[in-house]
């Protein structure tokens, strides 16, 4: 069985850019290689699950985000934190033209992705995890049955300060400011498989 970390793209691993496709204004996140890096070498694969709705909309090609990818991965890769898998959702069931404006099973919170991962994976969702900085995201992962875990980073800080205590048990198992302490938080609770889940670090 393979442990896996799903991550959102966007705001979580690199910096938030509206409808971001050109390499050249790409930014990864400090100390989210390090991070990445520390997840590989205790045993996780990283897959990255990214809403694409730039392409639905026209502003951008699937050629595009395949091409950041690559960029993204060699400079990853660079620190020994290359990601395993991209998955992308091309679709938008409002603001989508031709054929990609449907309502699919791909775009999160719905648990497409994660489920196209199975194909080159056999993903242990008891010790497999999700991070982003949106609720779709940590709700995507409930959805999926892994562990959600909210990221302060992009708009996470933000979702975080407007929830109530209620909400933030509902939505997610654990906020982490930074990608430091999400990987922080996954290792010890590999390390402690049984203890206890706080909301935040």
């Amino acid at each position: 069985m393979d442990k896996i970390v799903f991550l959102d793209r966007d705001g979580t691993i690199n910096q938030e850019v509206e409808y971001l496709h050109r390499p050249e204004d790409l930014v990864i996140l400090p100390g989210v290689a390090e991070a990445l890096c520390r997840l590989k070498n205790h045993g996780f694969k990283l897959v990255v699950v990214t809403n694409q709705a730039g392409v639905a909309r026209g502003y951008y090609q699937e050629e595009d985000v395949k091409a950041l990818h690559q960029v993204l991965n060699e400079r990853l890769a660079e620190q020994g934190a290359a990601i395993d898998c991209f998955f992308y959702c091309p679709h938008h069931p409002v603001h989508g033209i031709g054929s990609y404006k449907i309502k699919c099973h791909c775009r999160k919170p719905e648990t497409g992705m994660f489920e196209m991962a199975e194909a080159y994976f056999s993903v242990d969702k008891t010790h497999s995890f999700m991070i982003g900085d949106k609720l779709l995201d940590t709700q995507a992962g409930k959805n999926y049955g892994v562990t959600p875990i909210l990221i302060g980073t992009g708009y996470g800080q933000e979702v975080c300060e407007g929830m109530s205590a209620t909400e933030k048990t509902r939505a997610f198992d654990f906020y982490a400011k930074t990608m430091k302490e999400a990987a922080d938080y996954i290792i010890s609770r590999e390390e402690k498989p049984n203890g206890t889940n706080e909301l935040s670090g």
